[in-house]
C-alpha cells in the first residue's frame, strides 16, 4: 500500500541545525578547540536531554558546576541558539508547502526542546502547517523509542502503513520501520521529492 500520509523531522530536514555555527566564532575558527568543547563539554548526549524535556535552566546549572572554566561558552548554548541555525534546509519547505497544496496529511515527530521549537517556529512560517506535531520535549521520549511513533499514531488517529515518515538520521528511521511505517533516510531535497512523486504524493 503506498502511503497517504507524511511524517516530518524538522531538524536538518526542514531547518539547519548545527552548533558549529556559533562556536566556529567563539572559538575563533580554532577547529580543534571547538570540537573538543564539543565532544567533551555541550555534547549531543547533553543536549538530547533537553530534547527530553529537562529546562535550559537546569542544564546550563548542572553543566556549568562540572565545567566552571566554561560557563559563558556553555550559556551561550542556551542564549544564542538561534545562531545555530542558519536557515531553512533548501528545498525542503517547498516540498512540505507542495504537499499541503495537494490535501496530503502533514505531521511532525521532532526531538526537540519546547523553548527552541517556540523560537523556531516564530522564525519559520512553515513550520505552522502540519496538522499535528508530537514533540519530544513535551512527551519526555525521543526518537528513536517505539513510544514516539505510538503516540503519533495514537494521537492523530493514524494507521501506521498509511504514514511515511522523513528523518536525517539513520536510527530514527528504522525506528519509524519497526513501527509500521514507510521512512525515507533524507539527504536531499531533490531526492526526497523523487522519492515522493514515486510514492504519488507529488
Amino acid at each position: 500500500m503506498a502511503p497517504t500520509t507524511v511524517v516530518f523531522d524538522i531538524g536538518n530536514v526542514l531547518i539547519e541545525w548545527d552548533p558549529r555555527h556559533l562556536y566556529r566564532d567563539l572559538f575563533d575558527g580554532d577547529e580543534d578547540l571547538m570540537e573538543h568543547f564539543l565532544a567533551n563539554v555541550c555534547t549531543a548526549a547533553w543536549n538530547l536531554e533537553q530534547d527530553r524535556g529537562r529546562t535550559w535552566e537546569e542544564a546550563v546549572r548542572v553543566l556549568t558546576a562540572e565545567h566552571p572554566e566554561c560557563s559563558e561558552l556553555i550559556r551561550a548554548y542556551d542564549e544564542r541558539w538561534m545562531e545555530m541555525v542558519p536557515g531553512e534546509i533548501p528545498g525542503t519547505p517547498d516540498i512540505l508547502r507542495a504537499l499541503k497544496e495537494r490535501g496530503v496529511p502533514l505531521y511532525s515527530i521532532t526531538n526537540f526542546s519546547v523553548d527552541k521549537l517556540a523560537l523556531a517556529r516564530r522564525r519559520f512560517d512553515f513550520l505552522s502547517l502540519f496538522d499535528g506535531v508530537v514533540v519530544s520535549g513535551e512527551e519526555r521520549l525521543v526518537k528513536p523509542d517505539p513510544a514516539i511513533y505510538r503516540r503519533l499514531l495514537d494521537r492523530y488517529g493514524l494507521a501506521a502503513a498509511d504514514c511515511v515518515f522523513i528523518d536525517d538520521a539513520p536510527a530514527n528511521v528504522e525506528g519509524a520501520r519497526d513501527a509500521g511505517m514507510h521512512a525515507l533516510h533524507f539527504s536531499g531535497a531533490a531526492k526526497l521529492h523523487g522519492e515522493l512523486t514515486a510514492m504519488g504524493l507529488l
